[in-house]
């Protein structure tokens, strides 16, 4: 189940106001014109911030989300005619063939479960066309980002058009890991409603994402570093196996035949 964060609709009609700046979402977008994807799957599209970008650069992109709130969001932003939205986890897809898939914003770490992580990974698989890449982010847990994931860190005050004044902050619960949990709080000075969502992360190392890629099919054809936050997280670049080892075929030139 979606945390609250995504899933209460007056907590999803706040996530765009309240994120900070996206510069990784430019960095994504490059990728895209990178390796040519001219369809790209959005896996945990949340608000609809990057398919809706791509959207409006002509690339033809699937949402997939599980939260309907955020979903209703994103639905109603101007350009989202644009996107075929899904509600459901990866599992939920219809049949496609895409040339990109993408995890933006971490998501890759709300699979606390393995059974998750890899229905996830299989469903990503299959949905990849001839040439195809998945692309996500996770952060490194060496850096323990957990760290300043207090009150006194994250705390905000701001006003929101229509909505009014806005107290949020974040407090760690437990590090347990390779589990994480904090809780988000959100005072509403309108009518002082408080709601929380509490959330719990998963920091895999960078060789337990490696393994679990091979064992679901992939090749892991580099490792980068991610540019608006060096240091801090590893941004995965794989494809299919299949794809790579199809015979007359060679690693890094998307499936075309060796001369």
């Amino acid at each position: 189940m979606p945390d609250a964060l995504f899933a209460h609709p007056r907590l999803a009609a706040l996530y765009d106001p309240l994120e900070d700046e996206r510069p990784d979402l430019e960095v994504y977008a490059a990728m895209v014109g990178e390796f040519g994807a001219a369809r790209v799957l959005d896996v945990g599209c949340g608000t609809g911030v990057f398919a809706l970008l791509l959207a409006g650069r002509g690339v033809e992109v699937v949402g997939v989300d599980p939260a309907l709130a955020s979903l209703e969001v994103a639905r109603g932003k101007p350009g989202a005619e644009r996107v075929r939205w899904v509600q459901g986890d990866a599992g939920a897809l219809p049949p496609l063939q895409v040339d990109l898939a993408v995890m933006t914003g971490n998501v890759a770490q709300v699979f606390v479960q393995d059974e998750d992580w890899v229905e996830t990974l299989g469903a990503v698989r299959r949905a990849l066309g001839p040439g195809g890449r998945f692309v996500f982010e996770t952060r490194d847990p060496e850096r323990q980002a957990w760290s300043g994931w207090n009150r006194e860190d994250t705390y905000r005050r701001v006003e929101l058009p229509g909505v009014g004044v806005v107290e949020s902050w974040t407090e760690l619960l437990e590090v347990r890991l390779p589990l994480v949990t904090f809780r988000a709080t959100y005072l509403f000075a309108a009518d002082g409603a408080r709601l929380e969502s509490e959330s719990t992360l998963r920091f895999r190392t960078r060789a337990e994402i490696e393994e679990s890629l091979t064992r679901a099919g992939f090749v892991v054809d580099e490792v980068r570093d991610a540019p608006d936050r060096p240091g801090l997280e590893f941004v995965f670049v794989a494809r299919p196996r299949d794809q790579v080892e199809r015979p007359g075929c060679r690693a890094g030139d998307g499936g075309a035949p060796a001369p």
